[in-house]
């Protein structure tokens, strides 16, 4: 499973995560910084990539249109990138469980709100 980080978030989380989710994207290092948010959509569903986004467009989009891609919402509030990053990690099998269902787009997680 590849993720794709919204620019939201911190292009750090890719490193971070690399050993739990390998092949992860930021939409900086795709081209993708500043770009409509259909833009972001349809570059994840060409690529077989989930959305990581705490922007609530993405959340929208995914009941709007449907998977593919698939979408992750980050209900977190101001959380910092280290909370983020504990937040997917420990998430992993729940992530693995959404991806593998066919039938779901749409996983909000939620976490402690630190900054």
């Amino acid at each position: 499973m590849r993720l794709l980080f919204d620019e939201n978030l911190s292009p750090h989380l890719v490193d971070k995560l690399a050993a739990n989710y390998p092949g992860t994207l930021h939409v900086r290092s795709v081209g993708l910084r500043g770009k409509e948010d259909v833009a972001i959509w349809e570059y994840a569903r060409q690529n077989d990539l989930v959305i990581v986004s705490k922007d609530n467009d993405f959340r929208q989009l995914s009941f709007l249109k449907g998977p593919p891609p698939k979408v992750v919402w980050l209900s977190v509030g101001n959380a910092g990138t280290e909370a983020i990053f504990r937040l997917l990690r420990d998430k992993l099998p729940v992530l693995e469980a959404f991806v593998a269902d066919p039938d779901a787009g749409l996983l909000p997680l939620e976490g402690a709100e630190e900054v």
